[in-house]
C-alpha cells in the first residue's frame, strides 16, 4: 500500500486517519411496536441478516432492556461517514434507539495505559 502525498513528503511512517479503524460498540434498542411488526411480517431473521451483512460484526448479542428488544454489535467502523449509513436504516425501518460508543480490546487498553504512563512520568 502507498501512502499519501503528505505522508510521503513529510516523512511520517505513521498510520495516516484514513488508515485507522476505530472499533464501535453499538447499542440498538427496538421500538416494540415496529420490532413487533417486523416479526409478524416474517422478516426478522432477514433483518438481523441485513445487520450481519453490513457490520460485519465481531460479536452480536441480543438481550431485553428496559422490556424491550436489543442488540449489542462489535465492528469496525473504517470512515466516519458511514455512520448514517448504518443508523438510517434502522431509524427509518424499526424506530430504533442508537448509541455508539468508541471501544477496546485488553490489548488496546494496555497499549493506552503504558503510552499514558509513559507520558505522565515524561512530565514529571
Amino acid at each position: 500500500m502507498t501512502q499519501p502525498i503528505s505522508a510521503q513528503t513529510s516523512g511520517h511512517r505513521g498510520p495516516t486517519h484514513l488508515e485507522v479503524v476505530m472499533r464501535m460498540l453499538l447499542k440498538a434498542v427496538l421500538d416494540t411496536q415496529a420490532a413487533n411488526e417486523v416479526f409478524r411480517s416474517g422478516a426478522a431473521s432477514e433483518a438481523l441478516d441485513r445487520i450481519q451483512e453490513a457490520l460485519q460484526p465481531e460479536a452480536l448479542y441480543g438481550f431485553v432492556e428496559d422490556g424491550q428488544r436489543a442488540f449489542f454489535a462489535v465492528f469496525d467502523l473504517a470512515d466516519p461517514s458511514q455512520i448514517p449509513v448504518i443508523s438510517e436504516p434502522l431509524f427509518q425501518r424499526a424506530n430504533v434507539k442508537i448509541t455508539l460508543t468508541p471501544c477496546m480490546t485488553l490489548e488496546d487498553v494496555k497499549k493506552g495505559v503504558e503510552e499514558a504512563a509513559r507520558r505522565a512520568a515524561m512530565q514529571t
